[in-house]
């Protein structure tokens, strides 16, 4: 009997937020700016709603930027930036990098 192929790692990228605040287009609009940049290297990318007052960007369970921790809601640069260094490092990520 053949094995299975091995399972590829795709990189998961979870935006916790809460409805209640009404903050679904923002972790929408986040998604969006991540799936433009990074399309064809995540696999996938999860809008989560959570408690009360939670906005948090995870990248594989870690997190890149907590509404909570870091105060305030976080550019799509720095986001990008750093899902950029944790995946491909030497990814040009064009204007978002200026």
């Amino acid at each position: 009997m053949a094995e299975a192929p091995a399972a590829i790692h795709a990189p998961r990228v979870e935006i916790r937020y809460c409805p209640g605040c009404r903050w679904l287009a923002r972790a929408a609009w986040m998604a969006q700016e991540l799936l433009t940049t990074f399309g064809d290297t995540l696999g996938e990318v999860a809008l989560v709603p959570s408690s009360p007052g939670t906005f948090e960007i995870r990248l594989d369970g870690e997190c890149l930027h907590s509404r909570e921790r870091d105060g305030g809601f976080p550019e799509p640069k720095p986001i990008k930036q750093q899902i950029r260094d944790r995946l491909t490092p030497s990814r040009d990520l064009g204007h978002s990098e200026r």
